[in-house]
């Protein structure tokens, strides 16, 4: 059976992009929208998680 739920679906420019080498890039909203820090340094991290200190800062 095909879950046919479309609310966890990813939206292109919405919650993410493709760089120039290809990489998908999430978004800030898409982050929000997950709730939570993966701790693995996004570009986009609204937590503010440093990947070099393993903090996150508070905003």
């Amino acid at each position: 059976m095909i879950d046919e739920n479309n609310e966890n679906k990813l939206i292109e420019g919405e919650d993410f992009y493709y760089t120039p080498e290809g990489y998908k890039c999430f978004t800030e909203k898409h982050h929000l929208k997950r709730g939570y820090c993966c701790k693995s340094g996004c570009r986009h991290c609204p937590y503010g998680y440093d990947k070099k200190t393993g903090n996150i800062k508070k905003q």
